[in-house]
């Protein structure tokens, strides 16, 4: 495997597990991971879809991190 191969499968990968995360994240996590985010409209929720999808191990680490701090 070239080296031009890897870096496209590794970019595959990022967003197919950015996808998983961003369905599960948009859908239920934003609003427990930001109160002021409860009951957003359906097109706010679209206009943070790019956005989370390519800082998804970020709001994964802090949304995991929130998780620790309530239980």
């Amino acid at each position: 495997m070239s080296y031009a191969e890897l870096i496209v499968a590794v970019s595959i990968a990022y967003v197919l597990i950015g996808l998983v995360f961003v369905v599960i994240f948009v859908s239920a996590g934003v609003a427990r991971f930001d109160h002021v985010a409860r009951g957003t409209s359906l097109a706010f929720r679209a206009l943070i879809l790019p956005g989370s999808l390519a800082l998804w191990p970020v709001l994964a680490v802090k949304w995991m991190s929130r998780t620790r701090e309530r239980t």
